[in-house]
């Protein structure tokens, strides 16, 4: 969802920077972008380590708590799609691609961002809390591929960040991934890298691209 479907992640990253912030720590953007969607505390250790800092698990539920807190109250109105996704997302309908959003945002984030217009296109909705462990594992990714009632081989995944790569990897899925947050070095486990809808589009309509990497 977050930096594929919705232009949001900036604001995710400032969210986390406030309350990070409020609570005596400091991280740059891109720290955050390379630890996104990896919201669990055994996944997200090493921002912490890289400030000398062992989290509690309290420290680290207040921490998210606090993120979702600010995330709604101070940016969740600016949050828009892509504007290249409505298109993408009718294109795919209409040569019958079956599709599921899986994210780790929790359904409290997810029902007030996410726009009703966009949900129609989706057969599946994973949100981080209708699964036991969220990505970097892969249980996201087998829940939906599971309801989707499909094979590994017609399965394709689209995401934008290592841990969003890391669980379709994990759940043995081919992966494309998108420059939106972050640069190709930080996407290398992907099996594909591409750098805009456009050229997603294309891959996932006609299975090639000039741009495709």
């Amino acid at each position: 969802m977050d930096g594929v479907i919705l232009d949001s992640m900036k604001f995710h990253a400032q969210a986390w920077i406030h309350a990070f912030r409020e609570l005596g720590l400091e991280f740059t953007e891109e720290e955050i972008y390379l630890h996104e969607g990896a919201i669990e505390l055994d996944t997200a250790l090493g921002l912490f380590t890289s400030r000398g800092i062992t989290p509690t698990r309290d420290f680290f539920e207040k921490a998210y708590k606090l993120q979702k807190q600010i995330f709604k109250e101070r940016f969740a109105q600016f949050v828009r799609p892509f504007p290249e996704v409505p298109d993408l997302l009718q294109a795919l309908k209409k040569d019958g691609k079956r599709l599921a959003l899986v994210t780790s945002s929790s359904e409290e984030i997810f029902s007030v961002v996410f726009p009703h217009t966009l949900q129609e296109f989706f057969d599946v909705i994973i949100t981080g809390d209708k699964v036991q462990k969220r990505k970097p594992h892969p249980d996201p990714y087998l829940k939906a591929k599971e309801l989707l009632k499909a094979t590994q081989e017609e399965t394709a995944v689209v995401e934008n960040a290592p841990a969003g790569i890391l669980s379709a990897k994990r759940a043995n899925l081919y992966c494309i991934a998108i420059t939106t947050t972050l640069g190709e070095e930080h996407l290398s486990l992907a099996d594909l890298i591409v750098k805009n809808h456009q050229d997603l589009k294309n891959i996932l309509l006609n299975g090639t691209s000039n741009q495709a990497l």
